[in-house]
């Protein structure tokens, strides 16, 4: 049988311990609070501008704004002062210190790559095009987040990347995020709760409200009524945020850390893509995994820009497991995911919602040995003249992950028109070892010229990229693979 010709290109992205965040470190007992408080409230002037001094010195190289974490933290313990009045600004600063920590954000990998078209393609040679890719980063205690990497491919796939700054920074969080009232007592209702004893809150909330407004509303309810109700309110409510980055921050010093309880173990296999209206209004969308140490919620980033993000919570009957990959653009009308809601088969969704997916048709079973114990999606489907390509995973004997695809027809993605029968990429002897072994795998891939370009993740370890002609690889889906009666 014809083997397709894959090259991988020479970088690879490794995990780098010293990427830190600060983040608060405070203690769950008040007690324990107190006491660090009063400590350091007992020393005097001299030594806390001298202790200051020397933590602003040790750690104003590995961050660009350690005063301003420090007061960040301080305003977090402070209720457990009486009054802080009298306090000078050093000892605030030097509470906010002992209760921080650094945090390395992907000492543990550096891994499941996806890839899109960077908003900005100007002042680029012919030919060329500039990128984004995004990674998962997982740092202490398997906790993940999404980082970014930024470069330029030529019309020969020669690739430069950009220079990574040494930084990286948290966004803010948008204080006061507005949403709509439909599909909160929507998702509410999905998940089974007696939206009954909230009927005087539906009919005093506006179709558009902030969080404000939420928590005044709640907080005037009868309390024999509402008690029960106002904290899943409101960690439903507080699923839904909004961040934004400061203007002047490199694309490498952006991490989006978990911000919600229900990402509280984790961001995880953000699948990045470009979506364009038919307005020719183009948005960013990533599905991405919320999980919370029990359970995991799929969830769905908005951006144009890179810079402010909207994190919303995708409901439905059918928003359901991992490996949720939104198409490009409107089918016939309509939003399309495909996705894997049972944990072992493809499925397509449609819906003209992009936050509502109650519908579903199988699109394929594990076919190939590579493939029998699951197959999933690796990305959002990639368009060409001949079908949209779809990039999939599928786990064989010994949890070995391999990467093949499927090809759908253009018109109803809903029918698979040719298919990889052996798999395109998988793990090179030098790949097969890491934090999982014997896995490559990839968030999605883009065309450049008649390259289809894959970044994929080593052993949930390292990434790469991997290069495969277009042509051969339609080639190979339609005249070699088998298609699925």
């Amino acid at each position: 049988m014809k083997k397709l010709n894959v090259k991988r290109i020479e970088k690879i992205f490794r995990p780098d311990p010293s990427r830190v965040i600060i983040k608060s470190h405070i203690p769950s007992s008040a007690g324990r609070i107190e006491n660090v408080i009063a400590r350091v409230l007992n020393l005097s002037d001299e030594e806390s501008n001298k202790i200051l001094q020397d933590i602003i010195e040790d750690f104003s190289r590995r961050h660009k704004n350690v005063c301003g974490a420090l007061d960040k933290h301080y305003n977090r313990i402070k209720k457990h002062i009486p009054s802080d009045r009298g306090i000078t600004d050093v000892k605030k600063a030097l509470l906010g210190a002992y209760f921080s920590k650094e945090y390395a954000v992907q000492s543990a990998a550096f891994f499941n790559p996806s890839i899109v078209k960077h908003p900005d393609q100007t002042q680029i040679p012919e030919g060329s095009m500039r990128f984004i890719l995004s990674f998962r980063a997982v740092g202490e205690g398997h906790l993940s987040s999404i980082e970014f990497r930024s470069g330029m491919v030529d019309e020969e796939a020669n690739f430069k990347f950009d220079e990574v700054s040494p930084f990286v920074e948290r966004a803010a969080a948008v204080n006061n995020p507005v949403y709509k009232k439909d599909i909160l007592f929507y998702k509410l209702e999905e998940m089974h709760v007696d939206c009954s004893c909230l009927s005087n809150l539906k009919e005093q909330l506006s179709d558009e409200f902030n969080l404000s407004e939420l928590r005044a509303l709640l907080n005037v309810l009868p309390e024999e009524k509402i008690h029960d109700l106002r904290d899943t309110v409101l960690w439903l409510a507080e699923s839904n945020y909004e961040l934004q980055f400061k203007i002047d921050q490199n694309l490498s010093e952006r991490i989006i850390f978990p911000s919600s309880q229900n990402e509280s173990n984790g961001i995880e296999d953000a699948r990045f893509v470009r979506f364009e209206y038919d307005d020719e209004e183009v948005v960013y969308y990533a599905t991405y995994t919320a999980y919370n140490g029990a359970k995991v919620l799929p969830q769905i980033l908005e951006t144009k820009d890179f810079l402010n993000y909207k994190a919303i919570t995708l409901n439905g009957e059918y928003a359901t497991n991992k490996g949720m990959s939104l198409f490009p653009k409107k089918i016939n009308g309509k939003y399309m995911i495909i996705s894997r809601i049972d944990g072992e088969n493809l499925y397509t969704m449609s819906s003209e919602n992009i936050h509502f997916w109650n519908t579903s048709k199988l699109l394929r079973q594990p076919q190939y040995d590579w493939e029998f114990m699951q197959i999933g999606n690796c990305g959002s489907p990639i368009e060409t003249d001949r079908g949209w390509i779809v990039l999939t995973h599928g786990v064989g004997a010994m949890r070995k992950y391999c990467l093949g695809a499927i090809l759908l027809d253009l018109e109803d993605p809903r029918k698979v028109i040719g298919t990889t029968k052996r798999p395109i990429l998988e793990p090179l002897e030098s790949e097969r070892n890491g934090y999982v072994p014997n896995i490559v795998y990839s968030c999605g891939g883009i065309i450049h010229g008649d390259n289809l370009i894959i970044p994929y993740a080593m052993s949930d370890t390292n990434s790469g990229i991997a290069l495969v002609s277009v042509t051969e690889l339609l080639d190979y889906m339609l005249n070699y693979g088998e298609v699925e009666k």
